[in-house]
């Protein structure tokens, strides 16, 4: 059985991940924090754990409909 990378919208194109920041016990479970900037497709993925980042109201929101 696998697991559907976790998707977050977000306001900001420039964002960070770690892996565990809603995690009980924090980045201990995670991976090291990398910054990301979202691009003109409106999304961008963590190269460390898949999660995807989806600007709200841009190309790659299909919430904005």
């Amino acid at each position: 059985m696998s697991q559907q990378p976790e998707t977050a919208f977000v306001t900001n194109t420039r964002v960070s991940c770690d892996g565990a920041s809603d995690i009980p016990g924090g980045a201990a479970l995670g991976h090291p924090r990398v910054w990301l900037e979202i691009d003109e497709k409106g999304y961008v993925d963590c190269g460390y754990c898949d999660k995807r980042f989806v600007l709200k109201g841009g190309p790659a929101d299909q919430q904005a409909a």
